[in-house]
């Protein structure tokens, strides 16, 4: 008689996918909570510890970690010697091992991560061990097990048992599940309990959360994966999509950018991201009015862009979006008249992340070479400090411009030159080779915003995400209205663009940090 081990945590499809294997005359043998679900549901099985004549002990943290149970899955049916050593210890082999774990990924997303490193004991005893071992010694034997550690498995393998097509490529693609699944577990396990920053050895756990229908361009496939703690993060992947068609490959990298944008301020801000560069940005009495002056900076590269708002959407605005073709709105929440608005237009994504933004300080980002990753700390921080370079300092309006210029800048690839009026981008140039292509293509956006619109009663400040080897940029500047500019500083010729500031009356301010985007 076949024998299936069955002991799973989540008790989803159990019972049926039980009473099919009793009706193909399966021996069924169980652990404790798994078998008093099936004696409730009058489905015949015997216990683990009637199997290895040991009861479970220590909490239930030992009951399948014994020979009984692991020689039955782990030895192979065609070598003779085998089968003896079976025999003689009184083995039966088991054909069938249908596993889940303990729900350490739940329970981690209940319990954060400690910053003492005092690991809660809830999180220490959902780390399963046992059903851990039995799914890789399974799946190390699939050529005589079948290893099942999803429930969704469940009528596929009765179908493959009722036609007798279980064959070994079946089995493999079950095992290579199974050690897929232990592999995520324990990267959860380790990035959990682990505090050192780049560890020797690292490990990132990544769950499907949906299949795209290409990637960057049709020709290339593309799927979203999540880490399995994003459930309870203001992140993209974890919003809820309220209206419109799937949301494709590069709409995901551009809300990315235009989420993690936004949220640098505080006041009412919307972000307009094209190819992953903002195209315009701005603070406003309301979202409305922010809207309408990040739109303003580049109207032409906004038409199919990306829109994030830090405050909910309400009519008026949901009004102005709908005038212009967008692919995707993402904001905390959105009025009923708002959507109602927004939905009229079919094409159009909007996503709802109710989640309150916050910055994981220890967060790290990752970046596939070939064969290869590099890692590092997520750029969260903003300056190192500020200090004036040049004989005159800037304005109080001027300071609050240039601070507003400069979360922009971070955000923006190198080499980035922002032009900023007030709390409004008019001019953005990025991921230019030259530092002084990127102010000519700033300039140009700016000088196609009509004059009577474009703030000129506020001085207009100058960010770059770099320090300046030669006084070329701010000389150009100068000749452009410029009268403040933020920097990193630390060229060794500083010195050079303080005089070019400083013979043209700008004020011109270091941050000490410089904000490389590549």
């Amino acid at each position: 008689m076949p024998t299936a081990l069955l002991s799973v945590s989540d008790k989803t499809g159990i019972v049926k996918f039980a009473q099919e294997l009793k009706t193909l005359g399966w021996q069924i043998i169980s652990s404790g909570g798994t078998a008093k679900t099936l004696k409730e549901n009058n489905i015949e099985c015997r216990e683990i510890s009637e199997v290895t004549g040991f009861p479970e002990i220590l909490d239930g943290r030992v009951k399948t970690l014994n020979p009984k149970i692991h020689g039955g899955i782990l030895a192979i049916r065609e070598k003779s010697e085998h089968a003896a050593q079976l025999k003689k210890h009184d083995i039966n082999a088991i054909d069938i091992v249908a596993v889940n774990l303990y729900p350490f990924e739940e329970t981690i997303n209940k319990i954060p991560k400690p910053e003492n490193k005092k690991i809660n004991q809830e999180v220490i005893e959902n780390i399963d061990i046992g059903g851990v071992a039995l799914l890789r010694a399974a799946a190390k034997n699939y050529k005589d097990v079948l290893v099942i550690c999803d429930a969704a498995d469940y009528d596929n393998v009765i179908e493959k048992l009722n036609s007798k097509s279980a064959d070994g490529e079946f089995k493999l693609a079950l095992a290579a599940k199974a050690f897929r699944h232990t592999a995520y577990y324990d990267s959860l396990i380790s990035n959990y309990l682990t505090y050192e920053k780049f560890p020797s050895q690292a490990s990132i756990p990544l769950k499907k959360l949906s299949g795209l229908r290409y990637g960057e361009n049709p020709h290339q496939g593309a799927a979203l994966y999540g880490n399995g703690t994003q459930a309870n993060k203001s992140v993209v992947i974890s919003a809820k999509q309220l209206h419109g068609k799937e949301l494709s490959y590069n709409n995901y990298l551009d809300l990315e950018a235009a989420w993690r944008l936004v949220h640098e301020f505080g006041a009412p801000a919307c972000a307009i991201i094209k190819h992953n560069n903002p195209c315009g940005c701005a603070e406003g009495e309301n979202v409305k009015e922010a809207y309408l002056k990040a739109l303003e900076c580049d109207p032409v590269s906004a038409f199919g862009g990306i829109i994030a708002f830090n405050k909910p959407v309400d009519a008026d605005t949901a009004q102005e979006i709908s005038k212009l073709f967008a692919e995707c709105v993402i904001t905390s929440e959105y009025s009923k008249e708002a959507f109602e608005i927004l939905t009229k237009k079919k094409n159009i994504r909007l996503l709802q992340q109710p989640i309150p933004y916050a910055v994981e300080k220890s967060e790290t980002e990752y970046r596939m070479l070939t064969s290869g990753m590099l890692v590092q700390d997520r750029d969260n921080e903003l300056f190192a400090k500020t200090e004036s370079m040049t004989k005159r300092s800037p304005t109080q309006i001027e300071t609050q411009a240039l601070d507003f210029a400069w979360k922009i800048c971070k955000h923006v690839k190198s080499n980035a030159i922002i032009l900023v009026r007030g709390r409004q981008t008019v001019g953005i140039g990025a991921g230019q080779m030259s530092r002084i292509d990127s102010l000519q293509i700033a300039l140009k956006k700016m000088r196609e915003i009509a004059a009577e619109t474009a703030g000129k009663d506020t001085p207009l400040v100058l960010a770059s995400d770099a320090f300046f080897p030669f006084p070329d940029v701010v000389e150009e500047a100068a000749k452009a209205g410029v009268t403040a500019i933020i920097q990193p500083g630390g060229s060794i010729k500083d010195q050079d663009s303080i005089n070019a500031a400083d013979n043209n009356g700008i004020a011109m301010v270091a941050t000490g940090m410089r904000h490389f985007k590549h």
